[in-house]
């Protein structure tokens, strides 16, 4: 595992190409060019024949985030994740269930795919997990989803930056802990209800930011990355 105090905000950045069509999410890379290094391909894009671009954008030089949430039996889960190794992607995301993380380290290993478990989605909250059949608190849940990544072997999780400071000292040396629903300083939570600014983020311990809509929504794409980059730096 990588020396995750060595990256630079380019590298901690996740652009996500939360769009419809591959013609777009390729706009919106030729728009942010150098500045931005990593992008996130989920449901969204991939389903509407944006999965070749992870081998597209991996041949510039780009990392690609492949955010599909992987819950199935053991056997499933080593297959899909040894396929998505295959496509180039630098990281990709499980449900953290015990079972599901094992089989997934088990399919990394080996390879440079950087797996994360899922803890408790940011569009989460305590009511919400108390009408799914969760007793505790998203909290609860998210510390010892923590815990049983560090143990399973997993590359990393993700999980509110408000969590952040909770798990990160129950991470391996090493792990990514990746956080969703950051918005800037002024700007909108959407269906977020764990949000975070970029900066605060980082302090919590976050090591890479998912940022979309406050990007790929922007009147000034180029721009708002930049701003964004700019917090993260002075973090």
């Amino acid at each position: 595992m990588s020396d995750m105090n060595a990256l630079s905000p380019r590298d901690r950045l996740i652009v996500g190409l939360d769009v419809s069509s591959r013609q777009e999410a390729e706009a919106i890379v030729t728009e942010l060019g150098d500045e931005v290094g990593f992008y996130k391909i989920g449901y969204q894009l991939g389903f509407a024949g944006g999965l070749p671009l992870v081998g597209e954008l991996t041949r510039m030089g780009k990392k690609v985030f492949l955010d599909l949430k992987l819950h199935d039996i053991a056997n499933t889960v080593e297959k899909g994740i040894e396929s998505i190794a295959g496509l180039g992607a630098a990281m990709t995301t499980i449900h953290a269930y015990p079972q599901v993380m094992r089989a997934a380290a088990k399919a990394a290993d080996g390879t440079n795919l950087c797996v994360l478990g899922v803890t408790v989605l940011t569009s989460l909250s305590d009511e919400d997990l108390r009408e799914s059949g969760y007793g505790g608190s998203v909290s609860d849940l998210v510390e010892l989803r923590a815990r049983q990544a560090a143990d399973a072997g997993i590359g990393g999780i993700v999980a509110s930056a408000q969590e952040a400071a909770l798990v990160g000292a129950l991470l391996a040396p090493g792990m990514a802990l990746v956080t969703p629903g950051i918005r800037p300083a002024g700007s909108e939570a959407g269906d977020q209800k764990r949000v975070v600014t970029p900066g605060d983020a980082l302090r919590n311990g976050s090591t890479h930011l998912v940022v979309a809509r406050p990007i790929i929504a922007a009147p000034d794409r180029l721009a708002a990355a930049r701003a964004i980059l700019a917090e993260m730096r002075d973090a």
